[in-house]
């Protein structure tokens, strides 16, 4: 018999048949509510934590003894997180936290239904101690630090908690779950957890699968005994986020063999199907980020996210993100910047127009009035500063070039360097599944022009969007996607790109667009050389 929402079902709502106690039933109060929940839920074990006994007497009284009480599933028991007025039930919400190191998005469910009220993006704020991971686990080793980063986040996720409940009308009480997914370092300090130790020999969690904890252990500002699951994480540099990806994307559903990108603080890869997965991580993420031009800026509106050259007439069509409300007045007002799919749109259409070489070094004939030089350095004058939002003119030097090509190079060689280790053919690739923001914005045609990703059809690639939050929601409101989560971490193997040989020579070979090996990349077309590559299709779904 196929398994319903409501079996699958984490957080459950019942109503118990209570009586009243009197002197032919004096039944402990406790005792008489677990025994209505045990006959509801048809459970031989349901818990009470001890906080709630403390006051649970009071509160059945108050509701006359007709009460709804609120369990969650845990491994074969059920335990209480509270109890609620019984003759006019009211909804109970939950939680799921994509905790970025750069970006958090948390997203309040109607657990009842299913169904996703709300949703709401915002800065990690322990930024302000150091944008990258390194310098916050440097930082928790100074007295009072970890305590300082756990506050941050949590201060700020609690705040963000307060905008949602107030938006949608609901109680913090009635929150009553939530799930974590974030990459190692970032749970340990939401936990409180010393990070010394993941980015030095021999790089150990303090745990890789941590317990339920409930909400007011860890300091949020939900109901106080809401379960709070952290996904698990795989060692140091493969967390609970990307094993989130993998729940998201079902590639462990397939018989055929899949790819997994999701590009962060790092380039995280996965390959594998339903009988095996191999993993990896490299440091290509930032600089594909936007991290890596001078004009480069996280995805958002206002940023250039498109670019088209006219390889005759070399005019520049470009296209940024749209504004969710008011998009007109943000596109009047000109570019802000360039995000890392804008900027891999644009290195591709410079190369195919011409413009930049297969070294990508500028091609002054080309390039024209717009190449001039700065401290002794090319630029390419992208938008002028008249046509800009910040009143300045948006470059692109020869520096952000370089940069560029060397993260480029380290995606293509990580995914060519996993594929050769489980002897995999890139043609085999049944899917090529994109994650995170960069996944929602990237032009998979552009990012084959320059040899980032593999000379596939373009039916081969799907985003996903955001599949750390996908993978906490799912987990958030069904037990077989937690077992299966947990089920996917015991699944991966880990390869170490370190202490691979193979890399680094991969690695040089992959610095030159597309490639040294042309044969590679058959569908590259350049200007002046093969004709014209079609104009780019945007990924797939």
């Amino acid at each position: 018999m196929k398994k319903t929402a409501e079996d699958n079902a984490w957080i459950k709502r019942v109503i118990p048949e209570l009586a009243a106690p009197s002197l032919g039933d004096n039944t402990a109060d406790v005792d008489r509510l677990v025994k209505g929940l045990r006959q509801r839920l048809k459970a031989v074990d349901v818990r009470v934590d001890f906080s709630l006994v403390k006051r649970l007497s009071r509160d059945l009284r108050a509701h006359d003894y007709c009460v709804e009480g609120v369990v969650y599933r845990d491994g074969d028991c059920w335990r209480l997180i509270d109890v609620f007025d019984g003759k006019e039930p009211k909804g109970v919400y939950g939680l799921s936290l994509d905790l970025g190191s750069s970006t958090l998005v948390l997203r309040l469910v109607d657990l009842t239904r299913g169904e996703t009220l709300d949703e709401i993006s915002f800065n990690n704020p322990q930024i302000e101690i150091g944008s990258d991971i390194l310098t916050r686990i440097h930082f928790a080793g100074r007295e009072g630090g970890l305590i300082k980063l756990q506050a941050l986040v949590l201060d700020e996720i609690n705040h963000q908690i307060g905008n949602l409940v107030e938006e949608n009308s609901v109680t913090r009480k009635s929150i009553v779950g939530m799930t974590v997914a974030g990459n190692t370092t970032m749970t340990h300090l939401f936990l409180g957890l010393d990070p010394h130790w993941l980015c030095r020999e021999p790089y150990i969690p303090v745990v890789n699968r941590p317990d339920l904890v409930n909400a007011r252990e860890v300091g949020l500002g939900i109901n106080p005994e809401a379960p709070v699951l952290v996904f698990p994480n795989v060692g140091s540099y493969f967390g609970g986020d990307l094993i989130a990806g993998i729940l998201a994307s079902k590639m462990t559903e397939r018989e055929d063999v899949s790819f997994l990108v999701d590009v962060g603080t790092n380039a995280e890869v996965v390959i594998g199907n339903r009988d095996w997965l191999m993993a990896c991580a490299g440091a290509a993420g930032p600089a594909l980020e936007g991290g890596v031009a001078d004009m480069g800026m996280m995805a958002a509106p206002g940023v250039i996210d498109t670019v088209r050259i006219d390889p005759d007439t070399a005019a520049f069509t470009i296209g940024t993100i749209p504004a969710r409300e008011g998009s007109a007045a943000t596109e009047a007002r000109g570019p802000l910047g360039i995000c890392g799919s804008g900027l891999i749109d644009l290195v591709s259409q410079l190369f195919l127009a011409g413009m930049i070489d297969l070294m990508g070094k500028f091609v002054p004939d080309r390039c024209g009035e717009r190449l001039t030089e700065m401290d002794g350095i090319s630029h390419l004058n992208v938008v002028p500063a008249n046509a800009s939002g910040t009143g300045k003119p948006l470059t692109l030097s020869q520096i952000d070039i370089d940069g560029l090509i060397r993260s480029k190079a380290a995606m293509y060689t990580i995914l060519t360097t996993i594929s050769k280790t489980v002897n995999i053919a890139f043609d085999d690739i049944g899917r090529f599944f994109v994650a995170g923001t960069f996944g929602s914005y990237i032009n998979p045609r552009s990012a084959i022009n320059i040899g980032m990703i593999p000379d596939l059809p373009l039916s081969t690639y799907v985003s996903l969007g955001n599949t750390s939050l996908t993978g906490a929601t799912m987990a958030l409101l069904g037990v077989d996607a937690q077992k299966s989560l947990f089920h996917i971490r015991d699944q991966i193997t880990y390869l170490e790109l370190n202490v691979n040989q193979e890399f680094m020579n991969l690695f040089s070979a992959a610095k030159f667009l597309p490639h040294t090996d042309r044969s590679l990349f058959p569908s590259v077309k350049t200007w002046g050389g093969d004709g014209a590559v079609p104009a780019g299709e945007k990924i797939g779904g």
